[in-house]
């Protein structure tokens, strides 16, 4: 079946939509924003108010709760995976 067919819209939703070249350019605005968080709130006087971490790109399929994963999934995943939870980055990089 065709990545944009009926079928895969209908099992997979707006995720047909996204090819590697669009994940990979999700990634480089998400890297962006960070970096320019961290380079603004470095640079910041100590009184200054603390800036709001960057909202990632939104992107198709489930998304992750706010809440911290129990322990038990969180190493599931990370032996999944290997690469660290968004949760993980945004506390290395707050």
């Amino acid at each position: 079946m065709p990545r944009d067919s009926a079928v895969n819209r209908d099992l997979h939703g707006e995720a047909v939509e996204w090819d590697a070249s669009t994940h990979l350019l999700a990634a480089l605005v998400d890297h962006a924003a960070v970096s320019n968080w961290m380079t603004a709130t470095i640079n910041s006087g100590e009184d200054a108010e603390p800036l709001d971490y960057p909202e990632p790109v939104p992107r198709p399929g489930p998304r992750e709760t706010d809440s911290e994963p129990d322990e038990s999934h969180q190493v599931a995943r990370e032996s999944s995976t290997g690469a660290p939870s968004s949760h993980q980055l945004a506390s290395f990089f707050g």
